[in-house]
C-alpha cells in the first residue's frame, strides 16, 4: 500500500467517525422511583447529583420529613401510584428518634414493610447501626465526605441494587 493510499484510508476513517448515523428511535422506558428521605437540602443536592450520574434510570423522589413520607406512601396506595422500589433515608431527620420512628412506620405497615430501606447516615455509632438492622433495614451506609467518594459509593450501590439484587416489580 502506498503512502497515498494510507492517507486516503485515514481520511476515510476520520470522515466515517465524524459522520452521524441516522438516529434510531429508542423507546423511553419509565424511570424507577426511589424515595430519598433527607432533611438537609445541601445533602439532598449532593445525593441528587450523584444519583443522576450513577443511576440515570431512576427518578429520585425527595421528602424531607416523616409527615411527607407518610402522606406520600399512603397516597401511592390510595391513588394507585407506583410505590418506590427502594427507600434511601437519613437516620437523623433531624433527630435519630425521627429516623427510627419512620423505620417503625414503614416496617410496621402491612404493605410498606416489603420496601427495601437503606439508611444513609453520618452516624457511625454502633447503637444506631444495630437498632437500624433490628428494624429490618436492608443496608446501612455511612455518608461519604467528598463528592468523589459519593460517586464511588453510588456506583457500588447501583451495581448491587440494580444489577445483583432482584427487587419486586411492585409491592402488593
Amino acid at each position: 500500500m502506498s503512502i497515498f493510499d494510507k492517507s486516503k484510508l485515514v481520511e476515510f476513517f476520520i470522515l466515517a467517525c465524524m459522520t452521524k448515523l441516522p438516529a434510531t428511535k429508542r423507546r423511553k422506558l419509565p424511570r424507577i422511583p426511589i424515595l430519598v428521605v433527607e432533611d438537609n437540602a445541601d445533602q439532598w443536592l449532593i445525593i441528587r447529583s450523584a444519583l443522576a450520574q450513577c443511576f440515570p434510570e431512576v427518578e429520585p423522589i425527595w421528602m424531607n420529613n416523616n409527615t411527607q413520607v407518610v402522606h406520600y406512601l399512603e397516597s401511592c396506595l390510595s391513588d394507585d401510584k407506583q410505590l418506590p422500589r427502594l427507600v434511601i433515608s437519613d437516620l437523623y431527620l433531624p433527630r435519630r428518634e425521627d429516623g427510627f420512628s419512620l423505620l417503625e412506620f414503614i416496617k410496621g405497615h402491612d404493605v410498606f414493610r416489603q420496601l427495601p430501606v437503606v439508611i444513609l447516615s453520618n452516624s457511625e455509632d454502633h447503637k444506631d447501626i444495630e437498632k437500624s438492622y433490628a428494624l429490618s433495614i436492608a443496608s446501612y451506609i455511612v455518608k461519604p465526605v467528598t463528592y468523589h467518594q459519593w460517586l464511588n459509593c453510588f456506583y457500588t450501590f447501583r451495581r448491587y441494587w440494580l444489577e445483583a439484587v432482584s427487587l419486586p416489580a411492585y409491592v402488593a
